[in-house]
């Protein structure tokens, strides 16, 4: 019989990690392990409360797992079954089953992209992203923390200081920069005269402007915006590329919200076939979500992948960054 273990991991950041409808100064990861007497497999979760997930009811979604027999299964399809009779939420889901494939590969000796039979690519060019902080201070944050390094930069803004903080952020960074902010606007003609006025700036793209529930809302946006729109909120566990097609021109697929490597493998492959431009993306995790997020970035056209970059202590080490790009140690 396997043992299944659980572990919350309080991880202090490095500095205020603030969104358009958060921010904090500490995240709690839990941290999945599945093993028989010589193998194991770990996987990680990020609870992020803009879906309702929190460490405690996680846990309590994996006790209850345990409760109908996790321990029992003896395959990937025993997993399956079991996830799909008694459905936690994603950020748990992929914990669990990412732990069980690194248990199998590990026991197979296979890497997660022989299992999965995909390429995994060398290395991956990552962006970096900057919180909402006080413009006056962004230009001094860019060069102390050599930011340049990285080939894009994403800028999390609001509706509020979202011009100034562009403008601050352009004044010193030469790289094309990425405007992420997170369902913070409200109006779509207010959003598109704050998007004429970055036409001075190396915009990249613009990601998820407007709440997911803004359907009509990102139609219009999707013929008048002067960048191309990427989906993040509006992408979770499942995805309708037709409606999303006439919405947005890229997805944002994160494993988090995926619920899986197999799902997140999904998600890039219906959005890719529909001619979405695709994105591989992060919560804040330690290196071994990252490591795992890597795992599907070839052929991507996007990686954002820093998360574990804004830890004060990274507890694991498996990846590695130089120079902006990610590599698995």
């Amino acid at each position: 019989m396997l043992r299944w273990h659980i572990e919350a991991k309080p991880l202090q950041l490095r500095y205020t990690w603030k969104i358009s409808r958060n921010s904090s100064d500490i995240k709690t990861n839990l941290f999945i392990r599945v093993a028989d007497r010589k193998h194991v497999g770990i996987g990680e979760a990020a609870p992020n409360i803009r879906y309702n997930e929190t460490a405690e009811n996680l846990t309590e979604q994996f006790d209850n797992l345990i409760d109908h027999g996790l321990e029992l299964i003896r395959s990937l399809e025993d997993l399956q079954i079991l996830l799909s009779l008694y459905p936690p939420a994603n950020a748990i889901r992929f914990a669990i089953e990412s732990a069980y494939i690194h248990y199998i590969c590990q026991q197979k000796g296979l890497s997660v992209g022989d299992f999965l039979g995909i390429n995994i690519p060398a290395s991956v060019a990552t962006s970096f992203s900057l919180p909402i902080m006080n413009p006056e201070t962004v230009a001094d944050f860019i060069k102390t923390n050599h930011l340049n390094r990285f080939a894009s930069i994403k800028v999390k803004v609001n509706e509020e200081e979202g011009l100034d903080l562009i403008k601050q952020v352009a004044g010193v960074c030469h790289r094309p920069l990425i405007i992420d902010a997170n369902e913070a606007w409200t109006d779509p003609e207010k959003l598109l005269v704050f998007l004429e006025k970055l036409k001075q700036y190396n915009i990249a793209f613009v990601e998820q402007p407007m709440p997911a529930s803004s359907t009509d809302e990102y139609v219009h946006l999707h013929k008048h915006s002067p960048y191309n729109l990427f989906a993040d909120e509006s992408v979770t566990n499942q995805i309708e590329v037709e409606v999303l097609k006439k919405q947005f021109h890229g997805v944002n697929m994160k494993l988090m919200k995926a619920g899986g490597y197999l799902n997140g493998l999904r998600i890039l492959e219906q959005a890719k076939a529909a001619g979405l431009k695709t994105m591989v993306g992060c919560m804040v995790e330690t290196s071994l979500g990252i490591w795992s997020a890597m795992q599907l970035c070839e052929g991507v056209y996007q990686a954002d992948l820093d998360g574990f970059l804004i830890l004060k202590e990274e507890p694991f080490g498996i990846v590695q960054e130089l120079g902006g790009r990610l590599y698995m140690s």
